[in-house]
């Protein structure tokens, strides 16, 4: 598995490419996804909210976008994209009371899990994957985002 992180933004307080694959592992692990690759891009606002524009129809930054992919190429295993504003997670991180580490790791373990096919648009899918991203940050140290 391989972990390809972009900074494509001054982002100082993004977490290290090593912390993004420790995650990465972890999560992709419990979803039964060894061996996949990712590609994470820590981006900024305006180019968030052009690919929330032209992908979701969504006129906004917003914190984290997912790109299944889920193809095999040449035996390469590729899971999808995420795109992480950097200045949205920042922003969120303030308004909540949390660590800006401990955002950002919740927004991959939230794109990650998307990646892996889980969703929110149903209360019973949204309650599943809150759940697990819970599980997943608690294994990370992190307390539960939700409360």
């Amino acid at each position: 598995m391989s972990v390809d992180v972009q900074l494509a933004t001054a982002a100082p307080d993004a977490p290290s490419v090593e912390r993004f694959e420790e995650i990465a592992q972890l999560t992709l692990a419990r979803c039964d996804r060894r061996g996949h690759d990712v590609c994470v891009r820590v981006v900024d606002a305006e180019e968030s909210r052009t690919l929330n524009r032209q992908y979701r129809g969504k006129d906004k930054p917003t914190n984290v976008l997912s790109f299944p992919a889920d193809l095999t190429i040449d035996g390469v295993h590729l899971l999808g994209d995420l795109a992480i504003c950097a200045p949205v997670v920042a922003c969120e991180a303030r308004e909540q009371g949390k660590t800006l580490q401990d955002h950002y790791a919740h927004m991959l373990v939230h794109g990650l899990l998307h990646l892996c096919g889980y969703d929110h648009e149903a209360e019973a899918d949204a309650a599943a994957m809150e759940s697990l991203e819970v599980e997943l940050l608690a294994l990370l140290d992190i307390r539960d985002p939700y409360q």
